[in-house]
């Protein structure tokens, strides 16, 4: 089953107190390609780049088995360049600069043989972006997943709130939930925000692991302790990606494959903190992959007798 995934190609600058990068490969779009790689190989990518954007890289998406022909090259524009500085304690940062450059006017084309999707993944953009996608598909995929941001839920949230009645789930983090929804109780934002439309909420709690809510039920995901955590730049991205990748291997939609595929999302973030940008998410093996969502098994196993 084909995914189609939109969203950001980018550079990125990244300072952590583990080092500092100078442009590396970014971007939303690039992260959850990669990670969904590991689960199907019909990955579709829509996205727009400057010609300062190395060809290799392209090529690496490629070997991914992410269909570039829908990556728009702009000639003599540059790429979208995001710079940022994390704090000690690594959930918060400070962005440094921000230069929209092709991004600034970006009109998605969704190529024709791109337009039978069944899962569609739309990765933080604009919210009036993501519904040109929507509008381009003669057919409804099977599942539209939708990242977004607090920024999105300041300077557009009508286009926002318009976007969010047509998506089935919609994955934000926790403070994203709270200023949504004007909650502070997750369960209360969690509420309010599926009658804005999805059927299905994740709240991602960084290290904290995430959350999953439909109407009638909730399911709770741990994170994996881990020795070092180099860059958080992308991992919610790469829990998207493992998320939605899993669940087009699986074709399988219901809340409980959805249970699964939130551990399989978090192996893919935990793998993406390892190592700065997209690095760690670039060649793992199914033996690597296999291993790490064991480990998220064992975490949480356990038997227990009452009475």
């Amino acid at each position: 089953m084909s995914l189609l995934v939109v969203g950001t190609v980018a550079f990125d600058a990244i300072e952590t107190p583990f080092g500092k990068t100078d442009k590396i490969i970014g971007g939303a779009a690039t992260y959850i390609s990669l990670a969904s790689s590991y689960f199907t190989n019909k990955i579709n990518l829509v996205s727009v780049v400057g010609d300062d954007f190395p060809q290799e890289s392209i090529e690496m998406l490629k070997k991914h088995h992410v269909n570039t022909d829908g990556l728009q090259v702009k000639k003599g524009e540059k790429s979208f360049f995001w710079s940022g500085k994390y704090h000690n304690d690594m959930n918060t940062r400070d962005t440094l600069v921000t230069e929209l450059n092709v991004l600034a006017d970006f009109n998605p084309v969704v190529p024709a043989s791109y337009q039978d999707c069944d899962f569609l993944m739309l990765g933080n953009l604009t919210p009036a972006v993501q519904q040109k996608v929507i509008g381009q598909l003669p057919k409804r995929p099977k599942l539209i997943v939708l990242d977004t941001m607090n920024f999105w839920m300041n300077v557009a949230l009508e286009e926002l709130l318009a976007t969010l009645k047509m998506v089935d789930v919609l994955t934000i983090n926790d403070e994203e939930a709270r200023i949504l929804s004007k909650e502070h109780s997750l369960v209360k934002a969690a509420q309010k925000i599926l009658k804005m439309g999805p059927k299905t909420l994740i709240i991602k709690k960084g290290e904290h692991g995430a959350l999953l809510f439909n109407k009638d039920q909730v399911f709770f995901a741990p994170a994996l302790p881990l020795e070092d955590v180099f860059d958080p730049t992308g991992a919610g991205d790469s829990f998207a990606g493992g998320f939605i990748g899993y669940l087009a291997k699986t074709k399988d939609i219901s809340f409980n494959n959805m249970k699964r595929a939130i551990i399989f999302g978090s192996a893919m973030a935990s793998f993406c903190v390892e190592k700065f940008g997209t690095e760690r998410l670039i060649g793992l093996t199914q033996k690597q992959v296999d291993e790490r969502v064991q480990e998220f098994i064992d975490l949480v196993q356990f038997e227990i007798e009452l009475g």
